[in-house]
């Protein structure tokens, strides 16, 4: 029978609402600031609440000190929330029992503590505000070129960063071969340092590496300016700062440019995109842990990333930075060799869909200086890649109609490209281009064919307004041909497909696009016409190889409706395809490549038993493609389940699925029991050369084929495993202590070979020991 993950997602979703709910303060600056009855009630229950941990006048003790800038979050709002709901992870634990008005008292005291003034935010003079911040103040000094989009910040937020930057101690230190850097510290511990410097790039050095270090403890902002400038110069600068809106592309030295990312495999100790490069290989050439000696792999760090939602993200790695999305909303700047937080973004959603799902969010995309990702409620966020300041935001689509953005956008050449989830909701799909530098909508294309455009006949009636077709994972791109190939989900409703007849396309499609205007060049249709939930949003793996004779540029993909295909990626031709686990829909395919279907393996009111299951033979977990071995490497299920169909009410916002409840007839008498795993496909034979069988299927947990020899494959169990890539033999395992729900990638630091993978709420990266 069909489980209860829908009713137990949405009474999930309502208490997360309701949590979020109470976390939201209700003021964005604190209404009791400078105001002496809240300050004096605010130290009260500082005393007898917060200083056991902060110690007196917050200066810190078992907790940290309250003065100064916060690595949680500085602002109002954000501390108010850290107050109320604690912070997961640390040992701030909630204060719901406090009212709004305590907590503001609270703040009001702290803020006392620091010499800042009750704020002013009355809006000011911007055109004195130049003259104050050229002259006067003196800030054009240090600030020449770093100010664009700084006006997307609040007034608040402005005028915190005048009065009350914190401290940010300048480092000058010398490597022991000689090189000498100065910046600002961003991290620093007994075994490493990482610091921002002159030209803006984040580097990070273990101690053990340096001759000399020196650290300045005046911070290179002034903290006097509460003092130096007047509150009316004060204001006027913020409404002068306020007039900077307009971002600019961060100049860095070593930013990641589009070349970079187009020769991807040319430097393999970066993992630059989210498939690892263009092609969707999600392969690693690295090559010193290898078969033989990764039996000796060890944890090297843990870096834990709590929050409301699992982690499911694949990290990527620019020049000794990790850059990942935690949970919802959270986006981390990391050093890869030691897993310490160099600065992290937090944003809340701005509206919640009751019958919101999938509260995850599967990775970043970073070019030019930014890191680009999507949210919850459906908007593209752009960050500075140095700091996480916030550079540019723009609404996609509306949550509450279902949409959202989960996936990792694609970076190209001048576009961030993103495609849109809710498929299970009757939405349209899309897919979108934006500008990387303001956000300007450069493109945009349909999954669902309107009425006027080719396709639109394939849907009965008017049941293409609903008709859903996802277009959420990350797709894949040739910068040759300069085309996008990006893969369709199913069609709505899920299950019912009486309200939709015809083949519907371009639903569990994948689409050819031209990168610069996103036309669609050519389709080709998995599953026409699909009633078992079979999205086509799985790695569409671009290859260039002899195929039968011929040297041959072709797309491969293992399909969830349980077939392995192989196009020519020139024209969408049909060159192949073969189930790699147990299918009952298909008997075969005609010349064109449209599948010979089995009319009696099509949901019905009855309910008919079908290979695969919903879950899919492969899903979205990332496989891997070696050129080694010439093989694919995926996670397989093998199963069935009973379709039934049942009424299609289409409501806004809500799930759109069609299922029935049927009969409860099991599957055929004899058959064989399920089973998931690793499986090896080789697409010139067509056949599974190997499987490495698990205990519990996973729609996340993907695979990494290394230039060593071994596959690693995460498991849903909790482990991370090592796999003898020729012959799927077990070489070694780590239990991770949850839940493994992302797919590993390799990276290498000062010449060693990382292996990172995302865990329930912690990210790990191993290593071979010194």
């Amino acid at each position: 029978m069909r489980s209860r993950l829908p009713l137990l997602l949405a009474v999930s979703a309502g208490l997360s609402i309701c949590l979020q709910a109470q976390n939201v303060p209700d003021a964005v600056t604190n209404p009791m600031a400078g105001n002496r009855a809240a300050i004096d009630a605010g130290k009260q229950l500082y005393t007898s609440v917060c200083q056991a941990c902060h110690g007196p006048e917050a200066r810190g003790d078992r907790g940290p000190a309250l003065t100064g800038s916060l690595r949680h979050g500085s602002s109002d709002n954000e501390i108010f929330r850290n107050v109320r709901g604690g912070i997961q992870g640390t040992q701030m634990p909630p204060f719901a029992q406090f009212t709004s008005d305590q907590i503001w008292q609270v703040m009001a005291y702290l803020r006392s503590l620091s010499g800042a003034p009750a704020p002013d935010l009355t809006p000011g003079d911007p055109v004195a505000g130049r003259a104050a911040f050229d002259g006067k103040g003196g800030c054009r000094t240090c600030h020449q070129t770093d100010l664009a989009g700084v006006g997307l910040r609040t007034a608040q937020q402005l005028r915190d960063a005048i009065v009350n930057p914190g401290q940010q101690p300048v480092v000058t230190l010398k490597t022991k071969d000689g090189h000498e850097y100065r910046g600002l510290r961003k991290n620093d511990d007994p075994f490493s340092i990482q610091i921002l410097d002159t030209s803006g790039q984040l580097r990070s050095f273990m101690k053990s590496q340096l001759a000399t270090l020196s650290i300045d403890p005046k911070s290179i902002m002034p903290s006097d300016y509460g003092q130096r400038l007047t509150s009316t110069e004060i204001q006027n600068v913020v409404a002068y700062l306020a007039t900077l809106t307009t971002p600019a592309i961060p100049t860095l030295t070593s930013g990641l440019s589009y070349d970079r990312i187009r020769t991807a495999s040319a430097e393999p100790q970066n993992w630059l995109t989210y498939w690892g490069d263009y092609a969707g290989h999600h392969y690693s050439s690295l090559s010193q842990i290898n078969w033989m000696n990764v039996r000796n792999l060890r944890a090297r760090w843990a870096t834990q990333m709590p929050g409301d939602g699992t982690l499911e993200s694949t990290p990527l790695v620019v020049d000794g930075v990790m850059y990942t999305s935690g949970p919802v909303g959270q986006v981390y700047a990391l050093d890869a060799a030691t897993g310490r937080q160099i600065w992290k973004y937090q944003r809340t959603q701005k509206q919640v869909n009751p019958f919101e799902a999938n509260r995850f969010n599967r990775g970043v995309a970073v070019l030019d200086g930014r890191v680009f990702f999507g949210t919850l409620d459906a908007a593209l966020v752009a960050l500075d890649a140095r700091t996480g300041a916030l550079l540019w935001e723009v609404q996609v689509a509306d949550t509450m109609l279902g949409y959202s953005l989960t996936s990792a956008p694609l970076a190209l050449k001048d576009k961030i490209v993103t495609g849109i989830s809710g498929g299970e909701y009757g939405i349209i799909g899309f897919l979108e281009a934006f500008d990387p530098a303001t956000g300007k909508k450069l493109w945009h294309v349909n999954s669902i064919p309107v009425p006027g455009e080719p396709g639109n006949d394939t849907w009965s009636g008017d049941s293409w307004k609903h008709g859903s077709g996802g277009m959420w994972l990350t797709g894949s791109y040739d910068a040759e041909l300069n085309t996008l190939y990006w893969a369709v989900g199913n069609p709505g409703p899920d299950i019912n497909g009486d309200v939709r007849k015809g083949d519907n396309l371009y639903t569990c499609s994948v689409l050819a696009l031209d990168a610069n205007t996103g036309k669609i060049k050519w389709h080709y249709q998995f599953t026409p016409h699909d009633t078992r939930d079979w999205d086509a949003t799985e790695d569409l793996v671009l290859v260039d190889r002899m195929w039968h004779g011929q040297s041959r540029k072709l797309l491969i993909q293992a399909n969830r409706n349980g077939n392995f295909y192989v196009l020519d990626r020139l024209n969408g031709d049909f060159l192949a395809a073969a189930p790699y686990i147990r299918t009952n829909w298909v008997k075969g395919w005609d010349s064109t490549g449209k599948p010979i279907t089995i009319p009696a393996a099509d949901a019905n009111a009855a309910g008919v038993w079908v290979y695969p299951s919903l879950i899919g033979g492969s899903n979205f977990q990332a496989p891997s493609y070696s050129p080694l071995t010439g093989w694919l490497y995926f996670t397989y299920h093998d199963g069935g389940q009973r379709f039934a169909i049942g009424p299609a009410p289409f409501e806004p916002g809500k799930q759109f699925q069609g299922e029935g409840g049927g009969s409860d007839a099991g599957p055929p008498a004899g058959d064989a029991p399920e089973s998931q795993g690793i499986a090896a496909f080789d697409p010139e034979t067509m056949k599974v050369m190997w499987k490495f069988e698990v205990k519990e299927a996973s729609l996340t947990a993907g695979v990494l084929a290394t230039g060593g020899g071994v596959v690693f494959a995460s498991s849903h169990e909790g482990n991370l495993i090592a796999l003898d890539a020729k012959t799927g033999k077990a070489l070694w395992h780590f239990s991770a202590g949850g839940n493994v729900a992302g797919s590993p990638i390799s990276y290498a630091i000062n010449g060693k070979q990382y292996i990172a993978v995302s865990t329930a709420q912690v990210l790990f990266s191993f290593a071979l020991p010194e």
